[in-house]
């Protein structure tokens, strides 16, 4: 289970919306890699500001999603008496 988590972790996928306008890149974790808008949508001297911030309220997003992914399987893993099991 470790090496396929692992695995996981090197997987990349660069999502789009507003054809192309605003892209993202995560890796397996639901971290954000990169992340970019096109400067026709958004003064230029803005850019940099909301793409730091765009990315680092995806990553809070994320983290907190996958605290709460992990308790539920926890849960369900006690539920199901498999609690006692380690990986």
């Amino acid at each position: 289970m470790k090496a396929m988590k692992e695995e996981i972790s090197k997987i990349t996928a660069e999502g789009s919306s507003g054809a192309g306008l605003v892209s993202v890149t995560l890796n397996g974790e639901y971290q954000v890699q990169k992340f970019s808008i096109n400067p026709v949508i958004i003064e230029k001297s803005e850019k940099d500001t909301m793409e730091v911030l765009i990315q680092s309220a995806f990553n809070d997003a994320s983290q907190k999603i996958k605290k709460i992914s992990e308790e539920f399987m926890m849960r369900e893993l006690q539920n199901s008496g498999l609690g006692g099991v380690k990986n």
